[in-house]
């Protein structure tokens, strides 16, 4: 069953699109502040977004913006405001669809209907779709070898991107710094282990918001290091 996100300040307007989207068979849930939507999209999966563009705490454009930095889900705005500017800016952002208030549910949901068809027919095509990690806010794109974080993309030189990766891909399995040299560098660790030691470092000050409690890679004492999810 298809997941849709709503994110509007107007609580009425909210349950009552969640209504007639869930008697269309649609899972729906709501946040009322930017925020807390952007957060929820970022980091759970959702199917299409349902973004209202006065909000508080982060608009509807700002959020439409970060979200199309790492998702490729169908975003409809909706506003109030008819202005055509705002029009472009929004769909310029990457948002799929502007509906202007007042409308209709029924007008709502045939819209999330045709953009739900269209994204399955574009997911289920021959078009290569990049493999990617998604953990608690961290996105690894392996194909494209980029990294994001809570929808902040940073920069990671070759090595590090590998070792993240590796790691990733290998959760709860904890690697001595001899075998996670001899996985990436492809060589033996004799007298080298001390760079898996940088590399940890410098890939915890991207991903992690403390260093000295690690979220994502944890020092295993005496051992080496593990990736928790």
């Amino acid at each position: 069953m298809s997941r849709i996100l709503i994110v509007e300040d107007e609580v009425s307007i909210a349950e009552l699109e969640r209504d007639y989207l869930e008697l269309s068979g649609f899972t729906v849930e709501i946040e009322t502040d930017g925020k807390a939507g952007l957060e929820r999209i970022l980091q759970e999966d959702f199917d299409l977004l349902i973004l209202d563009l006065m909000l508080p705490e982060v608009d509807g454009f700002e959020i439409c913006r970060k979200v199309r930095e790492v998702k490729n889900l169908p975003i409809m705005m909706v506003s109030a405001k008819k202005e055509d500017i705002d029009k472009i800016r929004g769909l310029g952002l990457g948002a799929d669809d502007y509906i202007t208030k007042p409308f209709s549910p029924s007008e709502l949901v045939a819209r999330v209907k045709a953009h739900m068809a269209r994204y399955e027919r574009l997911v289920g095509s021959n078009t290569p779709v990049n493999e990617t990690i998604e953990i608690r806010g961290l996105r690894i794109d392996k194909t494209a070898r980029r990294v994001w974080i809570n929808g902040e993309e940073k920069n990671f030189t070759t090595k590090e991107f590998d070792l993240l990766t590796f790691l990733a891909q290998n959760p709860n399995h904890v690697y001595t710094k001899e075998e996670l040299f001899k996985k990436i560098w492809d060589m033996e660790s004799i007298g080298d282990i001390a760079t898996v030691t940088v590399h940890i470092k410098k890939i915890r000050e991207k991903i992690e918001m403390n260093t000295a409690k690690p979220q994502y890679i944890e020092t295993i004492w005496g051992v080496g290091y593990r990736f928790k999810v």
